[in-house]
C-alpha cells in the first residue's frame, strides 16, 4: 500500500479559467498563487482551476463534494456574498455543532461556507 503524506491540491473544473479566476479571486477574495495564474490558496490547500476539455476530457462541475470554506461568520460571510450576486441554496443550516451555507461558482461547483462553533 502506497504511503500518501498530504493532499498537494484541489483541482476546479471549469469552462472558463478567466471567469473562474475573477470568482476566486475577487468574488471569494481568495490569494493568489505567486507563479501560477490559475492557483488560490485557502490556508494551506491550493485550488488549481482547470479546463478538462483543453485535456480531451468531458467538463462536469463538482457536485456533492463540497469545499467547506472556513469563515467565523456565515451569516455575515453569507450576506457580503449576496451583496455581490452569489446566489445560495436554501437556507443557512445549522448541524448543531457547525453553521453551514451552500452555493456554487460560475460553473456550479458545490461550495460552502463553513463554521464549526462547538467543540471537536
Amino acid at each position: 500500500m502506497p504511503t500518501i503524506a498530504r493532499l498537494d491540491y484541489v483541482t476546479v473544473p471549469t469552462q472558463d479559467s478567466e471567469r473562474a479566476c475573477a470568482f476566486y479571486g475577487e468574488t471569494l477574495g481568495l490569494r493568489a498563487d505567486d507563479s501560477a495564474p490559475t492557483e488560490f490558496w485557502v490556508g494551506s490547500t491550493c485550488l488549481a482551476i482547470w479546463e478538462p476539455e483543453r485535456f480531451g476530457m468531458p467538463f462536469a462541475p463538482q457536485k456533492n463534494g463540497h469545499l467547506a470554506l472556513h469563515v467565523d461568520d456565515v451569516a455575515a460571510a453569507r450576506g457580503e456574498l449576496e451583496a455581490q450576486g452569489v446566489e445560495f441554496t436554501g437556507e443557512t443550516v445549522d448541524s448543531g455543532v457547525c453553521h453551514m451555507a451552500f452555493f456554487t461558482d460560475p460553473d456550479g461547483n458545490d461550495l460552502m461556507l463553513h463554521s464549526r462553533y462547538a467543540p471537536h
